[in-house]
Order: C-alpha cells, then structure tokens, then sequence
C-alpha cells in the first residue's frame, strides 16, 4: 500500500469510527429515546443545528490530523524506535488488556495537564475556545478542536508508542475505548446507572455531567477518563455531586 493510500486508509477508519459511534449515540439519546430520557438531560435548552454542524466540521478536520500523526510514525523511519509489536504471542493476552488500562491511565495524566494548559488566559481564545463553543455540547463535539488542539490531542496515540508495548489490537480498541468515552463526556445526557451513585467506581471514574459541567461553566473537571488529578489538584467544580444527584434524582425518582 502507497504512503498516500495508507494516510486515507487510516483517516477513513478514524472518520468511520467517529461517525459510527457518535453517530449511534446522537440516534438513541436524541430521537429514539428523546421522550424517555427526558430527565436525563443535563441542561434542558435544545442544541442548536448550527452547533451540530460546527462539531462535525472541526472533529472531521481533527480526526484526520490524528491519523496524519499516527501515519508520520508508522511510516518513517520512526517506527524501528517504537514498542510496537506484529505477533501477538510476543506478549500475553493479560498484558493485551493492561496494555490498554496503562493507555488510559498514561492519556488521563496527559489530558489532565494539557487541558489546563490549553485554559491558560494566554492561549485559550486563541485555540480551545473553539471547543468551548459548544456551552451545551453534543456527542459529536467529541473531536471539535481547532487545529492546534486536534495536533496534541492526537499526540499521545504516537507517545504511547514509543512507551509501552502495543499490539495493532490493542492500539484499535484503545482508540475506539477513548472515543466511547469521550462521546459520553459529551453526551448532553446522564446515562449512568442508579447502582453507580453509591459504588466506589463513582469516586474513581468521569460521568457526562463531569464533563458537561466543565462546558458550562468553563472551570474545572479537566479530567478525561477519571476524578484523581482533579482530585489531587482541587480543581473539581463544587457543585458537581449535588448536579450528578440532582439529575439523577429526575430520573429515578
């Protein structure tokens, strides 16, 4: 396969994961189960069609600047210096799933710091406005960035590489895992379980009312995946339990 052909190659998969899975998203929380997940919704005002299409624009132009990022690696000379391996029995299976989990945990850590970097007064107008046009986002504001954003968004895929080892599945479903995530940050809709209040997986993971409270009010809930830096670093907004609460509250009563 030509470099030019393995470039379109992996952006048509980036934009046919994207469109699929956000895609389904928008279909079940905003026309198939609208009336049913009434109380679900987060802020309550409609999306404008505007928005939506502004979303799909910037997170098409980004999706295509991660894969151009995952191309300049794979296919140069670059590739010989990364972890990346071709037989899977080269590692276990266990570390084909920890290999993932460590993703994760490396991409929070990674998100977390970039984040706040991107809301310094300095430079958030000028590059992650454009994100946070979306006050009441969609789940197709999943990828909405400007285009100096999409470039160290996408980054971490390439630095993962050359961190731990990765298998070509492993890279795949980490991709689709941080994409299912992200749509659901924002979603616009809390679609958690009730059980999930009082587990101890509530302490530990992001819901969508984390992230859609960071697009309301601009400040705070910077994690991606999880509650620790925001945590450690006292940046969680204050009403976020009581938001959580009072939404599920609507929905079961």
């Amino acid at each position: 396969m030509s470099y030019i052909n393995y470039f379109f190659h992996l952006s048509f998969m980036g934009l046919l994961e994207y469109f699929l899975l956000i895609g389904f998203y928008y279909c079940l929380c905003y026309f198939l189960f609208k009336k049913i997940l009434y109380n679900a919704k987060i802020q309550q005002k409609e999306i404008n069609r505007r928005d939506i299409i502004r979303e799909i624009l910037h997170s098409t132009t980004s999706s295509c600047i991660m894969a151009f990022l995952i191309f300049l690696v794979i296919q140069s000379p670059l590739r010989k210096y990364t972890k990346i391996y071709e037989n899977i029995n080269d590692y276990s299976l266990y570390w084909l799933a920890g290999s993932i989990i460590i993703g994760l945990f490396i991409h929070d850590t990674y998100f977390y710091w970039m984040h706040r970097v991107l809301h310094h007064k300095k430079i958030f107008r000028y590059i992650h406005l454009i994100h946070h046009k979306s006050t009441n986002p969609s789940p197709f504001a999943a990828y909405s960035f400007h285009v100096l954003e999409a470039a160290a968004e996408g980054l971490i895929v390439p630095i993962l590489f050359f961190i731990i080892p990765l298998h070509k599945i492993s890279i795949l479903l980490f991709i689709l895992i941080a994409l299912f995530i992200n749509g659901y940050g924002h979603l616009g809709y809390e679609i958690a379980p009730k059980w999930l209040r009082n587990s101890f997986l509530f302490k530990i993971f992001n819901t969508s009312v984390h992230h859609n409270l960071h697009h309301h009010k601009f400040k705070g809930n910077y994690g991606l995946y999880f509650r620790f830096w925001d945590q450690v670093m006292k940046t969680e907004h204050p009403d976020y339990v009581k938001t959580y609460d009072k939404i599920q509250k609507k929905r079961f009563g």
